[in-house]
């Protein structure tokens, strides 16, 4: 196992730490999370959650590029790197919506979105073709995770002048995680459906 490829398990162990952490029930065995109060409550697990999640963000962007660097790019560093962005992302839309923070179409689109892709690329790769990331992909995903680091931070600091960005973010990337579906389904269906 290469380097990149731990850099991923690592992120995977992240992402587990912060469902854990959001969805433990603290109280139930009497121990109190307390909310920081200031110009907004904040609760300390999603401050707590949102730090593990910038750092499992940035060692995203760090295995791809030192695998791609240093041609240690393999087929179970991908496997796993596509799975730790699923774990990193998508129980995290379910838990925020289950709160009320976000609405619960912006999970559903976006899990449907990642099984449609998945199911595109496995078709292709089946057929020995390759489907390469594309650009509304790219911008779904990283609108994606500004909106979700902010609502993570409770929209600090634009909450103090009363503007969601957050919700900007988050609702631009389920818009996004449609246009880049069918995208994906319109440059890749000769693949899907071809013999």
């Amino acid at each position: 196992m290469n380097f990149p490829t731990k850099l991923t398990v690592v992120r995977i162990i992240l992402a587990i730490m912060i469902l854990v952490l959001l969805m433990f029930p603290f109280d139930a065995i009497g121990i109190s999370i307390p909310v920081i109060r200031t110009v907004v409550d904040m609760d300390l697990r999603y401050i707590i959650a949102g730090v593990i999640f910038l750092i499992a963000s940035f060692t995203d962007f760090l295995d791809g590029y030192l695998a791609r660097k240093n041609n240690q790019v393999t087929d179970t560093g991908k496997m796993l790197d596509a799975i730790a962005d699923k774990i990193l992302v998508n129980p995290v839309l379910i838990i925020f919506a289950a709160e009320g923070l976000i609405h619960p179409v912006v999970p559903v689109i976006v899990v449907v979105r990642d099984i449609v892709v998945n199911t595109i690329k496995m078709e292709a790769a089946a057929k020995g073709k390759v489907v390469a990331a594309i650009q509304s992909g790219k911008i779904k995903t990283a609108s994606l995770m500004i909106g979700m680091v902010l609502l993570f931070f409770s929209n600090m600091p634009f909450e103090l002048i009363n503007i969601r960005v957050d919700l900007f973010f988050i609702y631009f990337a389920t818009l996004m995680s449609l246009i880049s579906m069918v995208q994906y389904y319109s440059l890749n269906k000769k693949i899907i459906f071809g013999k």
